[in-house]
């Protein structure tokens, strides 16, 4: 994908969300740790510009919620930052690509601390397949079929200085 294929992706979810949700109201978008966060505000900036209304993102780390914390490198915490309750909101929970489904698993567990959300949805750019528990988005941006043998990475202008999604060869460790 490229930057443009990105921002249509980002502006279907963002209409697909309203639909679903019947508007805005009581929505909040929070990101996942690093690049979901850059996404939820893309979105959320959306969102706005169709309903005229300023939607609330937060962030999430999930790392220290992850059930694979002994059997791999640890990744530099980042800060979790919740501006608003939870409690009875639609939360949609929003990350780059959507994998196995344990980074999903310790975003839900990781929120249910903070709050009891009325419900919780899923929005990913890009959903590979390969999944490992029972998870599925609820928006996504693009379907890439993938191999366990390769690795799918989104750059986002934010992070990386360019938008694109590329799928490579895994690099064995």
């Amino acid at each position: 994908m490229d930057s443009a294929e990105i921002a249509r992706a980002l502006s279907r979810v963002a209409h697909e969300v309203l639909e679903r949700n019947k508007g805005a109201a009581g929505l909040v978008f929070v990101g996942i740790h690093t690049r979901g966060v850059d996404l939820a505000r893309r979105l959320a900036e959306r969102v706005a510009e169709i309903e005229q209304i300023e939607i609330p993102v937060g962030v999430l780390d999930v790392g220290l919620y992850r059930d694979d914390i002994s059997t791999r490198q640890p990744s530099p915490l980042g800060p979790t930052s919740l501006p608003f309750s939870v409690d009875g909101c639609t939360v949609v929970l929003v990350d780059d690509v959507l994998y196995t489904g344990r980074t999903i698993r310790a975003a839900i567990d990781a929120l249910i601390d903070y709050g009891r959300p009325r419900a919780i949805q899923l929005a990913v750019l890009v959903d590979r397949g390969h999944r490992e528990l029972p998870i599925r988005a609820d928006f996504v941006g693009k379907n890439v079929p993938t191999s366990a043998r390769e690795d799918v990475s989104v750059l986002l202008v934010e992070v990386d200085g360019e938008d694109g999604v590329r799928i490579g060869e895994r690099e064995e460790a």
